[in-house]
């Protein structure tokens, strides 16, 4: 596992960490201001193409992560699912 993750599991963003000082400057888009992280853990056997991608991305930048975040902009909205809820979601934002 990596980044000193070893044997915790959160496929749910169930699981907030604190990240270590000398990461904060590296990933300061995942790190909110109390110094944690809401994490979520991709298993290879659970989503095998999407965990390379993210392997793929760690080789090109030596970050382990990928930051993966809802696109709704009106709040009593579900998360934005086809291009077409995007389109929408867009020309109804305030």
């Amino acid at each position: 596992m990596l980044w000193g993750l070893k044997g915790h599991v959160s496929p749910y963003m169930s699981l907030t960490v604190h990240v270590k000082d000398e990461l904060r400057k590296k990933i300061p888009a995942v790190t909110h201001v109390d110094g944690t992280s809401r994490l979520q853990t991709v298993m290879e056997s659970d989503e095998p193409l999407y965990y390379r991608l993210i392997k793929a991305f760690f080789k090109l930048t030596g970050v382990p992560m990928v930051l993966n975040t809802s696109f709704n902009t009106i709040k009593s909205e579900p998360i934005t699912e086809t291009p077409a809820d995007g389109v929408r979601s867009f020309l109804h934002a305030r």
